[in-house]
């Protein structure tokens, strides 16, 4: 019954980790009322979201717009102007309600203040406000940070088969804070720009990572407790280091605002956190359950979640290393 409750948390992670990634609206005014654009919109192979942005108040271009693509996501930039006033406008992104993806929006104006919000589907526009304050920035991120550990399936499966390996309550509070440590260490000093590393190799040994704990839940199942199982927390800070990299490669996809980048970056931290504990809570829930029945499924059947994660993961493994 554990393995088949706990199955279920797989079934979205069936292709491929972090499939919903935002689209991205930067507007920096560079004259009065002239404004340096970039909108990259993130791409499925070779076919592209179609979103572009609208304003209340008429614009025109100044100069054409110049395209290029990344492995993940179209970029446009161009210059425009704005025939009145920005502040009080509404912004909108058409097209970003036919699409499961969010956008994140951020104005600079010359004065140097900033604005930044988060559009969805269902709310493709908002109005750009006279003055930004850092609870809008906080509030922003937050929802980004839950968004992202939510989303990112192959933090979940990391975490999932760390507490599929860890037993006791005290030994899951010391595994879970040192992979939270772990990673905000790390999320923190590449995010601020103090380390710097290749984010497509992080990605396939996060991957790896996953793998690798999977392997050793199977061991443990047969009697033979590896160093997963006799030092979780070591096993869960040494990955989480490299899963921080990797949450520092999504804030830097979404982009940070100049002005408040430790209140974005806090509360993205924390937005993770919240959105990690969900799971965790979630996952002790069935356990707690599946435990309480009188059901005890064979050695094989045990085996069944770790194989299918291991499994995942493995296809992860090969997908990223053959993306290089």
């Amino acid at each position: 019954m554990r393995c088949a409750a706990l199955g279920l948390l797989l079934l979205s992670a069936a292709a491929s980790a972090h499939e919903v990634r935002p689209a991205y609206l930067e507007l920096i005014e560079e004259e009065s009322g002239e404004f340096e654009v970039l909108l990259k919109t993130p791409m499925q192979g070779d076919l592209r979201l179609s979103l572009w942005p609208t304003f209340s108040v008429a614009t025109e271009d100044v100069t054409p717009v110049a395209a290029r693509r990344t492995d993940a996501a179209a970029i446009q930039t161009w210059r425009l102007r704005a025939l009145a006033p920005l502040r009080g406008q509404v912004v909108r992104i058409a097209g970003l309600e036919g699409t499961m993806t969010d956008a994140l929006v951020r104005v600079e104006f010359l004065d140097g203040t900033r604005w930044t919000e988060r559009l969805t589907p269902a709310q493709p526009a908002a109005v750009v406000p006279l003055r930004e304050s850092a609870l809008a920035v906080a509030r922003v991120y937050l929802v980004l940070g839950i968004e992202h550990i939510l989303l990112g399936i192959d933090h979940l499966l990391f975490v999932l088969a760390l507490l599929l390996v860890t037993h006791g309550g005290w030994a899951v509070v010391k595994t879970v804070t040192a992979f939270t440590v772990a990673h905000s260490i790390t999320l923190g000093l590449a995010t601020l720009g103090f380390v710097r590393v290749p984010i497509a190799p992080v990605e396939a040994v996060i991957a790896l990572s996953i793998v690798f704990v999977a392997a050793e839940i199977v061991r443990s199942y047969r009697g033979s407790a590896g160093i997963t199982a006799r030092a979780p927390w070591l096993v869960a800070f040494t990955f989480g280091l490299l899963h921080g990299f990797g949450f520092a490669g999504a804030l830097s996809e979404v982009g940070l605002p100049q002005a408040q980048i430790p209140v974005a970056l806090l509360f993205f931290n924390l937005g993770v956190e919240a959105g990690q504990l969900v799971f965790i809570v979630f996952v002790l829930g069935l356990i707690a359950i599946s435990g309480a029945s009188r059901i005890r499924p064979p050695l094989w059947g045990k085996q069944v979640l770790p194989y299918a994660i291991g499994t995942i993961a493995m296809f992860w493994v090969i997908q990223r290393v053959a993306a290089f």
